[in-house]
């Protein structure tokens, strides 16, 4: 399966290359792969490549949630480019690619929905894309995006 994040969080056009995410059932798990950008900013995180890394998602990353939407037990899968689990990750130029395989006892049983997010940049250039986003007629006054901002 394939898909593109063609979208802000809120719905609106990204003008550039969308952000591929790529999903293969293994022997083993999930496969994931990413094909994206690569906007080096923020700048790597200092933790220890292939270890687990708390607040990874302040960094550049593509991440993926995959939920039980009866019980709300869900996985998230954090990438980046420069660090991960069992993860394969490149950088050419430009852009960045990335294999990830998640076990299959890592999801809860009955996952049901997923949605993948695209994060990067620093400060008022922060952004923050969808595969699903909120369609812009359903964002209500003062709601707050993934950054804590609110809207309107």
């Amino acid at each position: 399966m394939e898909y593109k994040i063609t979208n802000t969080w809120d719905s609106i056009k990204v003008m550039r290359e969308p952000v591929i995410i790529r999903f293969k059932a293994g022997d083993q798990g999930l496969i994931m792969e990413v094909n994206s950008l690569f906007f080096d900013d923020p700048s790597a995180p200092s933790g220890e490549p292939r270890k687990p890394f708390d607040g990874l998602w302040d960094y550049e990353v593509v991440q993926s949630f995959f939920l039980n939407s009866e019980t709300k037990d869900y996985l998230e899968v954090e990438l980046c480019p420069k660090d991960c689990l069992i993860f394969e990750a490149g950088i050419n130029w430009n852009k960045w690619n990335g294999t990830a395989l998640i076990p299959w006892r890592y999801f809860p049983p009955g996952v049901d929905k997923m949605n993948s997010y695209a994060i990067h940049g620093s400060g008022i250039g922060r952004t923050y894309e969808a595969l699903y986003p909120i369609p812009r007629e359903d964002i209500e006054q003062g709601q707050a995006g993934p950054d804590k901002k609110t809207m309107g």
